[in-house]
């Protein structure tokens, strides 16, 4: 644990944000249901992201097909990562539009009446996003693009407050990158405040930094959970992906994967991309693996044997998973994979193989 982190610790209640002490130790949190999820103990989720508002200029009504599907499936969760650019005007950031904000509202409605666990993610937020064009300003340094993406969260807690997190949860910021330590928990602890305010009993989820890859210890004080990543070997995962600069490079991937002076095989992924996760459980701070997939240019046998060691992996840590993405060219429905004989269903083109397997980690 590094120095940061240590000065932070659970045990030293000096410095912790006023919302984050309160939650620690509030009679609304001593008397919470038992079965209610909060952050010291996660459900076993399983599950998908669905895309509706992923990426402007699309913006459509999330489905209620979708969710009839993922019941009927045998799955209990969905991840919603939207782009904030959907519900207000990217020159406006505090002018909301009430028909789209409704359309979450629908999606919601959808979770419940289907059983299905709903997780809001900022993937693009006031001041950050991962994804192209990149935002005019940033979110771990300038107070503008801070105090709107507070808003945004502050106006979805209090839209939503009083639903159970066993229905719903809040997946603050998609992969932040390389920010440090000490902004990671300023600007989080911020936001934490903010939606703690008006919804003291909030489930938040929070991913690693360097785009997912770094378990947040820093934000142990918070009383949140953490969120990692399963796309690790990058050169199998993502093969081909026009998005990723130098994808095009990539060898044809086979598994495991060797490398000059290493095998990416199981114990591999659990040495580098589990084992340290796991130690931030330890510390008190539950994970689940919120992004997982390979792209569909990659061989599906090779995408197979891959996707049943990281399942393996994560069952025997107790971690539910959401598979990116439900319909597309991660998913199980319509990827357009050359190498599938898919079955017609439903509508769809199911890859009838990678949902087997799926299926037998749901547990």
């Amino acid at each position: 644990m590094n120095s940061f982190t240590s000065a932070l610790s659970r045990r030293n209640f000096l410095g912790l944000s006023t919302a984050a002490l309160t939650w620690a130790v509030s009679p609304a949190r001593a008397d919470t249901e038992a079965h209610e999820p909060t952050a010291p103990a996660l459900p076993k989720w399983y599950g998908f992201n669905l895309l509706e508002k992923f990426m402007m200029p699309y913006c459509g009504p999330f489905q209620e097909k979708d969710f009839i599907l993922i019941q009927e499936l045998g799955f209990n969760f969905v991840r919603l990562p939207m782009d904030y650019r959907h519900w207000v005007d990217p020159d406006n950031w505090t002018d909301f539009k009430e028909d789209v904000l409704k359309e979450i509202d629908e999606a919601i409605a959808f979770g419940d009446k289907y059983k299905i666990h709903v997780c809001l993610n900022f993937h693009r937020a006031p001041g950050y996003t991962v994804a192209q064009p990149a935002e005019k300003l940033t979110l771990w340094k300038d107070k503008e693009a801070l105090d709107a993406c507070a808003l945004h969260w502050k106006t979805f807690a209090k839209r939503y407050a009083g639903i159970p997190n066993e229905r719903l949860s809040f997946n603050l910021f998609n992969e932040p990158g390389a920010v440090s330590a000490e902004k990671h928990y300023k600007v989080t602890a911020h936001i934490v405040d903010e939606i703690r305010e008006v919804d003291p009993r909030r489930l938040i989820i929070c991913d690693g930094r360097l785009w997912g890859r770094m378990p947040p210890e820093e934000l142990l004080p918070l009383g949140v959970a953490a969120s990692t990543r399963g796309y690790e070997p990058i050169q199998l995962t993502h093969y081909l992906a026009s998005w990723l600069e130098g994808a095009d490079r990539f060898p044809l991937p086979d598994y495991p994967v060797k490398g000059e002076n290493t095998v990416m095989d199981k114990q591999w992924l659990k040495e580098k991309h589990i084992d340290p996760w796991k130690a931030l459980e330890e510390e008190g701070m539950p994970v689940m693996v919120g992004e997982f997939g390979a792209f569909s240019k990659t061989p599906h046998t090779v995408v197979l044997s891959w996707m049943e060691d990281c399942l393996e992996l994560w069952k025997e840590m107790g971690w539910g998973w959401a598979l990116w993405n439900f319909r597309g060219e991660f998913g199980i429905l319509d990827s357009n994979r050359r190498d599938v004989i898919y079955d017609n269903w439903r509508g769809h083109k199911l890859d009838r193989s990678m949902l087997a397997l799926l299926q037998r980690y749901v547990s």
